[in-house]
């Protein structure tokens, strides 16, 4: 079964913590896939990424990029994997779909917005009752992320 980590954005935007996400995927010898909510927000993520740091240097691309097979971070609004991903993450009300295929998928959602916190309430449920190891993380007031449940 797939580990699923829900991520309770509290303290800090998912434009400072999916980049930190990434970078230690990354660093892991992962593949990745962001499933992101909508088009208008894949283009604004896929901008953070080329953006987010004067110093550093993230590979990730879209399907308009070129060979999404060879990217090692495929942003998408589908329920796909054409790069071969181990870690899956949903972002901006991404369905999580099936994620048998994944090691690892991580669904981040802003806990300020109640719609958000509710469909992930639903995701817990159905991801728990389809046999998922499911972790809750929350940020502190230091922004660490705290296991809750």
């Amino acid at each position: 079964m797939t580990e699923v980590l829900f991520y309770h954005l509290q303290n800090a935007p998912l434009e400072k913590v999916l980049p930190q996400l990434l970078e230690k995927s990354l660093e892991r010898g992962w593949r990745a896939i962001v499933r992101v909510g909508g088009a208008e927000r894949l283009d604004a993520i896929n901008n953070l990424l080329w953006t987010y740091r004067e110093d550093s240097f993230l590979p990730h691309g879209t399907k308009d990029d070129g060979p999404v097979t060879l990217e090692p971070v495929l942003l998408t609004t589908e329920d796909e994997n054409p790069n071969g991903a181990n870690v899956l993450f949903l972002v901006d009300g991404a369905e999580p779909g099936a994620v048998d295929g994944y090691e690892r998928c991580v669904l981040m959602f802003d806990g300020r917005d109640e719609t958000a916190v509710e469909g992930a309430r639903e995701h817990w449920k159905r991801l728990k009752a389809e046999g998922h190891d499911a972790t809750y993380w929350q940020q502190g007031a230091e922004g660490r992320w705290e296991k809750r449940a």
